[in-house]
């Protein structure tokens, strides 16, 4: 299986649907783009998947990064 934002192909299955067979949550070890098996193919499929969404591993290393998300504040 290949990511189908960045063509990656180490994808990881992180959830499995309780009722077997009926879908998996799958993570690309590149991109994180997550997906669940049961989603239409234009997110799910390589060759389907929207041009203007794809990304590559240049794409990637010139992402800048994360901003960490700030405390959460608790109303009184």
């Amino acid at each position: 299986m290949i990511c189908p934002r960045c063509a990656h192909d180490a994808v990881e299955t992180i959830a499995t649907s309780p009722v077997p067979g009926t879908w998996d949550v799958q993570q690309c070890a590149r991109c994180l783009y997550m997906w669940r098996t049961s989603e239409p193919a234009n997110r799910t499929t390589r060759d389907l998947y929207p041009l203007e969404f794809r990304v590559t591993a240049e794409d990637i290393d010139r992402a800048s990064e994360v901003p960490t998300v700030p405390p959460l504040h608790v109303a009184n």
